[in-house]
């Protein structure tokens, strides 16, 4: 096993844990969807979560995949993961616990809760952002991985989630998660694409 299996079979384990509490939380809704009032907010929020944790995956392949063992990177990996964690078992209400004769509306649940979702997304990428900035200044590999669309995009993600999170007019905090999720949805498309443009791939011979 190598160092970076090894470290991910750690770290994927915990994101793998958020992406249950996002799937598991949504389930628990549409079992009791008679007392759910459900918005769109909430499930526009789950969705731009679950990209993030997605893009999370893939940039362990980028980042950590030449790190060496180290008990210092396995903390970095926990609490960059348990702040994913934290996100998204708060981004759909714990219906089974709010008793059975309340009605759950899901858009007050997003006003209530959306500043430590936010803040914690946010939290998360600036820790793997500052990682990427020491290995660009250490390393001249991940210097050229650099680019304006790079930092833009970053840009994009950081002011839209403290926008979002932060924002004291509601149809400004619900303009910046649209261009959170728009943008997320151009980077998978883009991906596709690429994917496609590649030629896909082939099936395994041996």
């Amino acid at each position: 096993m190598s160092a970076f299996e090894f470290f991910f079979s750690f770290y994927g384990l915990l994101l793998g844990l958020s992406v249950a509490e996002l799937v598991g939380g949504f389930s628990r809704v549409l079992h009791e969807r008679q007392r759910v009032r459900f918005g769109w907010l909430t499930p526009l929020l789950a969705l731009f979560v679950a990209m993030d944790v997605a893009t999370f995956w893939r940039q362990a392949w980028t980042i950590f995949r030449g790190a060496p063992f180290n008990l210092a990177l396995l903390f970095v990996g926990l609490v960059v993961a348990a702040t994913f964690y934290v996100a998204a078992s708060v981004t759909f209400p714990r219906v089974t616990a709010e008793g059975v004769e309340e009605r759950i509306d899901l858009d007050s649940h997003f006003w209530a809760h959306r500043r430590l979702i936010f803040t914690c997304i946010l939290a998360a990428n600036l820790i793997v952002v500052t990682i990427f900035i020491c290995l660009m200044l250490a390393d001249a590999g991940f210097a050229s991985l650099s680019s304006p669309r790079l930092w833009i995009g970053f840009a994009v993600f950081s002011l839209g989630s403290a926008t979002a999170a932060f924002a004291p007019w509601r149809r400004v905090a619900v303009g910046a998660l649209i261009v959170l999720v728009a943008y997320s949805m151009f980077n998978v498309a883009r991906s596709g694409v690429t994917l496609i443009a590649a030629g896909g791939w082939s099936l395994p011979t041996g």
